[in-house]
């Protein structure tokens, strides 16, 4: 039995929405006047927020040359102050590690062994969340790409009932069932689109 390849036309979705969702989170880094302030993510200011993104795209390129977590782990380089440089930095070279990789590349994380398109698509779910969490902390556009929004909800919704247990997302918020996708895209990771930070 042969195990099912990726389609080619979804990994190239996938791509383009890694590009666009780092290009939605480089806009808000831009905007960015204030690193102290608080966040939506309730244990983040800004620059903590900024961080958590940077760093997890230090991890792409080693993980998809194939090291173990461990491995990569030793690799990773303290970020210097100048945060707008460090993301674009390590923006860049996440990129160019996706386009290199192939999409059923095995990539080993810290909770199991996944095809690469699948540490694709928790990577760009993870950049689009934040990056509507920054433009919240900074007071810009919070509107996401509808193109994203559709793709993100098609990889945390057949996870609602999860979320909350895996430590990573605070309980669900209600809205109704005729909210905005991106409205209930928040609401599914715990994010109240009405209350202020």
């Amino acid at each position: 039995m042969t195990a099912t390849r990726t389609p080619k036309t979804e990994a190239t979705t996938w791509l383009r929405l890694q590009e666009r969702a780092h290009r939605e989170f480089a806009i808000r880094v831009a905007a960015v006047t204030d690193w102290e302030a608080p966040t939506p993510d309730t244990d983040w200011n800004v620059a903590q927020l900024v961080s958590h993104v940077i760093e997890e795209q230090q991890w792409v390129p080693w993980l998809l040359s194939g090291l173990t977590t461990r491995q990569a782990k030793s690799r990773l380089m303290p970020l210097s102050d100048d945060l707008t440089h460090e993301w674009h930095r390590y923006s860049l070279a996440a990129t160019t590690a996706w386009h290199d990789a192939a999409p059923d590349d095995r990539v080993n994380l810290s909770y199991d062994t996944v095809a690469a398109i699948d540490y694709l698509k928790e990577q760009v779910s993870d950049v689009t969340i934040h990056t509507w969490d920054l433009a919240r902390a900074v007071g810009t556009d919070e509107r996401i790409d509808d193109e994203l929004i559709e793709h993100v909800w098609t990889v945390f919704a057949p996870q609602k009932d999860t979320l909350q247990a895996s430590g990573l997302y605070a309980s669900p918020v209600p809205v109704p069932d005729d909210a905005p996708l991106q409205t209930r895209l928040l609401a599914l990771t715990g994010r109240d689109v009405r209350l202020t930070v």
